[in-house]
């Protein structure tokens, strides 16, 4: 030990003896003032020696300011409050006096001393105050008082002796303290001991820890608690000596710091990724709410900040009210943040990859909370994050914009041609669908807007802006910025509500009144269905010799200007022109070896609006329903076409009179197959003819026009001609359903055209075996052989074609019939009575050679 060292622990000794037992005979330079103690007095002595060297080596520092002149107002205000005015303003001069000495033989740290002042004048009123109620002090018990109830010790069994406490015990200098049965008194004495205890167990004094965990509560590393990557979480090092129950205490309310440290990271990161990387509005809105609440909770640290200049008063003390901070009072101001801040990590966790629509959502899912304080906060948060959507909504539904830089909204735009402007122009986006939006809503949402955009792009009318208005005025929402929030759902069904029903009625009278949208769906029934009975009869009469013709062999322009003539020759020129000059000759993709009735048809120009409903898709449908009925309509024809043929009966009735027996048994017997064939076929025809004309189109027809009534949509409107359309094909048997009915159908009426050459070369054959008799003048005369062997022939041939096709036609009429109840559609029923009302085929069985005769 050096000389320094050595002398400084003489100056202690000989400073506590002087404070223990101040006689005006010690002698300073004693360098062993103990010598002339008793027993008593040296064991005194000596804890008091060690007591002061231990706190005079130790390392603990004061956690608060080193401010002499707040020390200083500290003290003066202390003599104030208690009375003792005189005395503060006498401290007040002599600090005046003290604060101004400079020099080399001053003192340089005036705030250590202020407090050491301060500190023995706070230990002084303590002792005073246990002693109260004894014996007389002398100035030795006085002097001695600190150390003596250092040295008492509490826990020994002598003074927590029931008896001890109501004997005498002895003093210094032979002197006794009677010391009550007073509990406050032990009390006290217990909670200094106390306070001794905490000193010695605790390195760091709990002022500098509350200071270190509101350090880590902004996210910064304080003189002992700082933030570990590796456990990632603030931690107070093990070396540190403090107690268990405290590093526990620390560990809690350090969740908030780390809390803290994960929002603000994710505030931060939000910030830096824009706009390099889509955040989007919503998530701008987010991180803005989330910097809100920390401007809230940096509020709450600076007021926790100021109560922490305080110093913590002794255990004994009465703080009860006092503005100060512990750790157990730092758990109590931070039950709240802390709730906050957790639902704040989790959402910054949750809603990390998200955007938009999806973001709301997932935060709406977290909101759903029975904690009023839970539930609170989520709605103001709610109500910040939405603002963008809402305003979203507001845009769409009453202006039909669709500002999403984004991507965050729930309705997806794509660049499309006009006609596909409903279609596919819009969609909902269900990734970017809020749960707190309905399905059926978020639909009700779409629809108003694309009726927006139709009326605006396809149908240039501007009308739908008044009506805009009138909705928003209707439910309340004005059309400027703001109006709806989260939480207001009744006020967002109102609105959308609202625009629905003015913006869909004002898209209909424009689709009725201004594009005739009814009036053009009877010109396609009419004409491209084959409903105008004169056209089609007239059209099919002069059209009949150039379709028969090969395919390559037609001009479309020729046929123009036939379909023209048809027009004109018909009750179809009292139409209106516009109407008319949407009608066109088409001319299907053929192959080599296809006539001009395979590839012939009719189309029908829907221009913009129309095509929106009338798109390529059901052109399509319609010109597939076009060739079947054009077929039928050939085939009606051409069996009108065989009646004319065999109609002039007179004429052969009188050849027949002058043919050989053999030659006459035979024409007389192919003639008749004809005719029942034909007759046969014409039945068919004729009733699927009615059932198509009547019991699928007029029927049709009837129900699109209710539907149409009844329309309150674009939608609507859609849906019901789709229902018309597909009740044609599937009632006329162009269904998925009916494909093999379908194909024997078409086997059917290839027969009958089959026929038509059949007995169009029969009738022909007779009428040129009658030109030769007129010529050779009687069977009976010159070549009359050679005449009989080239009329048998021919008529036994035609009879054996007539047969094959009866046979043909038959099997397929079979199978046709035998399908018919096998099929699902309901209305076929009334095609099976008209073609079987007499029960004939459903109990005919063919026979063997598969005939039903």
């Amino acid at each position: 030990m050096e000389d320094g060292d050595l002398r400084v622990v003489d100056l202690v000794k000989e400073l506590v003896h002087r404070l223990l037992h101040p006689s005006p005979h010690s002698n300073p330079q004693n360098p062993n003032p103990s010598s002339s103690f008793s027993t008593q007095q040296q064991e005194e002595y000596n804890q008091a020696l060690k007591y002061s060297l231990r706190i005079l080596s130790s390392r603990m520092t004061l956690s608060i300011a080193a401010d002499d002149s707040a020390m200083a107002e500290s003290i003066k205000r202390r003599l104030a409050t208690t009375g003792k005015s005189s005395e503060a303003l006498a401290f007040a001069d002599i600090y005046s006096k003290f604060s101004l000495k400079s020099g080399p033989g001053s003192v340089k740290n005036k705030w250590s001393v202020l407090y050491m002042l301060k500190t023995i004048s706070d230990d002084r009123k303590v002792k005073q105050k246990t002693l109260s109620n004894r014996m007389p002090s002398t100035s030795a018990i006085v002097g001695g008082l600190p150390m003596l109830f250092d040295n008492l010790d509490l826990n020994s069994r002598d003074f927590s002796d029931s008896r001890a406490r109501e004997s005498l015990v002895k003093g210094w200098n032979g002197g006794v303290l009677m010391v009550d049965k007073d509990p406050e008194n032990i009390r006290d004495m217990a909670y200094r001991e106390y306070a001794v205890l905490i000193k010695e167990e605790n390195e760091v004094s709990e002022e500098v820890l509350v200071r270190d965990v509101l350090y880590t509560c902004q996210g910064i590393d304080g003189k002992y608690i700082k933030f570990d990557e590796k456990v990632d979480a603030y931690v107070l090092p093990e070396l540190i000596k403090v107690p268990r129950c405290t590093r526990i205490m620390v560990r809690k309310l350090c969740e908030l710091g780390w809390l803290f440290r994960k929002v603000k990271g994710n505030i931060t990161e939000s910030m830096d990724r824009f706009p390099t990387e889509d955040v989007g509005t919503v998530g701008q809105a987010f991180c803005a709410a989330l910097q809100d609440e920390l401007s809230e909770y940096y509020k709450l640290l600076a007021v926790l900040e100021t109560h922490a200049m305080n110093p913590i008063p002794l255990v004994s003390e009465n703080a009860s009210s006092g503005n100060y901070l512990s750790l157990r009072r730092l758990s109590v101001w931070f039950s709240e943040p802390i709730v906050k801040m957790r639902l704040m990590a989790v959402l910054v966790d949750s809603c990390k990859v998200l955007k938009g629509g999806a973001m709301a959502g997932a935060i709406h899912m977290h909101a759903q909370h029975g904690d009023p304080l839970v539930n609170d906060f989520m709605k103001k948060l709610l109500r910040r994050v939405c603002s963008p959507l809402f305003e979203m909504v507001r845009s769409w539904v009453l202006e039909g914009e669709l500002e999403d830089i984004f991507g965050e909204f729930f309705v997806l735009s794509q660049p499309v041609k006009a006609e596909s402007l409903w279609r596919e122009g819009y969609r909902l986006h269900p990734a970017m669908l809020p749960s707190f939006i309905s399905q059926s809503l978020a639909r009700r949402i779409l629809r108003t807007g694309k009726s927006i955009n139709f009326l605006r792009v396809c149908c240039e009318d501007r009308g739908w802006a008044e009506a805009a208005t009138e909705s928003a005025a209707a439910a309340g929402t004005s059309t400027g910025r703001g109006g709806l929030g989260y939480g207001d759902t009744n006020a967002l069904e109102s609105l959308v509500t609202e625009a629905a029903k003015r913006i869909d009625k004002h898209l209909l009278d424009v689709m009725h009144k201004q594009y005739r949208f009814k009036e053009h769906c009877l010109a396609i029934k009419r004409y491209v269905l084959l409903g105008q009975g004169d056209f089609v009869q007239y059209l099919m009469d002069i059209v009949g010799p150039e379709l028969s013709e090969p395919a390559n062999t037609i001009s479309t322009f020729k046929l123009a200007g036939l379909l023209e003539s048809a027009v004109r020759s018909s009750n179809a020129q009292y139409d209106d022109p516009d109407i008319l000059d949407r009608l066109r000759v088409k001319m299907m993709p053929h192959n080599k070896g296809d006539r001009g009735w395979d590839v012939f048809s009719l189309e029908y120009d829907a221009r913009i609006p129309l095509n929106t409903i009338f798109t390529e898709s059901v052109m399509s449908r319609y010109l597939r329903i076009f060739n079947f009925l054009w077929k039928l309509r050939r085939v009606e024809h051409a069996l009108i076409g065989v009646w004319k043929t065999m109609k002039p009966n007179c004429v052969t009735s009188r050849f027949f009179t002058k043919l050989p027996g053999d030659v006459k048994s035979q024409l007389t017997s192919t003639s008749r197959k004809c005719q029942v064939l034909w007759d046969e076929m014409n039945h068919f025809v004729s009733n699927l003819q009615y059932y198509i004309m009547f019991e699928v189109l007029e029927v049709s027809w009837s129900n699109l026009s209710k539907e149409l009534e009844v329309a309150k949509d674009l939608d609507d409107l859609l849906g019901a001609h789709e229902k018309y359309l597909c009740s044609i094909v599937e009632k006329a048997l162009l269904g998925e359903r009916s494909q093999n009915l379908n194909k024997t159908l078409f086997t059917l009426l290839d027969l009958i055209l089959r026929f038509r050459s059949h007995a169009d070369r029969l009738y022909e054959g007779i009428s040129e075996l009658q030109s030769r008799n007129t010529d050779t003048g009687s069977w009976l005369g010159e070549g009359r052989k050679d005449l009989t062997k080239r009329a048998g022939e021919f008529l036994r041939n035609m009879g054996q074609d007539i047969d094959a096709t009866r046979k043909e036609y038959s099997s397929a009429f079979e199978r046709f019939i035998s399908q018919l109840p096998i099929q699902q559609h309901i209305d076929l029923k009334f095609l099976t009575f008209r073609l079987d009302f007499t029960e004939f085929y459903s109990q005919l069985r063919p026979n063997t050679d598969g005939k039903f005769w």
